[in-house]
């Protein structure tokens, strides 16, 4: 939340910038009348104050508004984070998975990384995804049921195969 912040430090800065601002205009217009401006030579100075006091406006509505972006309009630091966070953890949860699956055999490897690749996969797609006869995949996922790696969930007359890692 700088943005925050920074926003509120730059829309204090700006107020106090214009406070001063004000002020000084109002200085160069009594000095202007005290002079009674024409066309003197300190008319001349008075009139260019009073030219820079328009571009300090500029320089003050600037700050204003930049400050009122940084307060209300600015998300991206925060989706930055978030997408950061998101990241970690998938990251974490691939080494999760890869430390897992080093204790693992080829086959059990196998029907996991499919089982990962689409969750809830039923086990007749998942005995032709992997190439195993229907013992062979009923005996690994047993395994791994007991393990406490993967669940199956009765999905009319087949069984749908879930992740628990």
């Amino acid at each position: 939340m700088e943005s925050k912040k920074l926003g509120f430090l730059m829309v204090g800065i700006s107020l106090i910038f214009a406070f001063f601002l004000v002020d000084y205009i109002n200085i160069m217009n009594e000095e202007s009348e005290k002079l009674g401006c024409n066309a003197a030579e300190g008319c001349v100075e008075v009139s260019s104050g009073l030219d820079m006091s328009h571009a300090a406006f500029g320089f003050f509505g600037f700050m204003l508004a930049l400050g009122f972006y940084f307060l209300f309009f600015n998300k991206t630091e925060q989706k930055i984070f978030d997408r950061l966070e998101d990241e970690k953890v998938r990251q974490v949860e691939e080494e999760r998975f890869s430390i897992i699956l080093k204790a693992l055999d080829e086959y059990e490897k196998r029907v996991m990384q499919i089982v990962k690749e689409q969750d809830g996969i039923t086990q007749n797609t998942l005995k032709l995804r992997a190439n195993m006869s229907k013992a062979k995949l009923s005996y690994i996922l047993m395994e791994l049921e007991r393990r406490g790696l993967v669940s199956r969930v009765r999905k009319g007359k087949t069984l749908e195969v879930h992740l628990k890692v």
